[in-house]
């Protein structure tokens, strides 16, 4: 779980350009802001800070960190993390069912994450675009593509312990990491929910590919953050 920020640290978020997320602050607080996923250095001079999209959602809230940033091994483990009342995660499918998982605050939320993302690809790529993932994409694969999937409105699968299995057979989407460098794994029993996730993620700036596992022949989506 990403670090909480310090007050000082927030109210250098609070001030952050409502339009642009562009942050000032001492060095210190800037580069605290980095380590805790909040902000980001741009790599173009002047290399101005830029609220993430969980910095983003701090300022909207006024409060605590809604959407983790961990680090980039953290964010792609096989295994899914619990979500928690005080802690924003896209779904990545297989969680342990909790309160508030669903409903109208959460698709606000998930939408309110989408769109602090559609900002941030727009503030890092040279040509301001925003139809393909941008670097914190790439470093948190599994996150984002959730993040594209369940802000489109498709279903994540429940807890993993309702059928025993990972590969998707309760129903509903599992996003999971992969051997493969820059590609997750999507699961989904339903061929045409499975088609769906492959049009949502295309839309959103992924490379997808469908396959079928050896030995269950479950079909299931390879995708990767299109570079061009």
């Amino acid at each position: 779980m990403a670090l909480s920020p310090t007050p000082a640290q927030r109210r250098v978020v609070a001030a952050a350009d409502p339009g642009t997320g562009r942050l000032r602050g001492t060095e210190a607080q800037l580069a605290g802001l980095v380590k805790r996923g909040l902000a980001f250095r741009h790599p173009r001079p002047p290399h101005d800070h830029f609220l993430t999209p969980a910095g983003h959602r701090i300022r909207e809230a006024g409060g605590e960190p809604e959407i983790p940033v961990a680090s980039a091994a953290a964010s792609q483990d096989v295994s899914p993390a619990p979500a928690s009342r005080e802690v924003f995660a896209a779904r990545v499918g297989g969680e342990p069912s909790v309160a508030g998982a669903a409903g109208d605050a959460r698709l606000r939320e998930v939408r309110g994450a989408w769109q602090g993302l559609l900002e941030l690809r727009r503030m890092t790529h040279p040509d301001g675009s925003t139809d393909r993932p941008c670097a914190w994409e790439r470093s948190h694969l599994v996150r984002a593509a959730a993040l594209a999937l369940e802000a489109a409105g498709h279903r994540p699968a429940g807890p993993d312990g309702d059928d025993g299995s990972d590969d998707g057979h309760g129903g509903g989407y599992r996003v999971r990491a992969t051997p493969q460098p820059e590609a997750v794994a999507v699961h989904e029993p339903d061929g045409a929910a499975l088609r769906a996730c492959a049009e949502t993620l295309e839309r959103a700036g992924w490379q997808v590919g469908e396959h079928t596992e050896p030995r269950s022949r479950a079909r299931y989506l390879l995708a990767s953050p299109r570079k061009v």
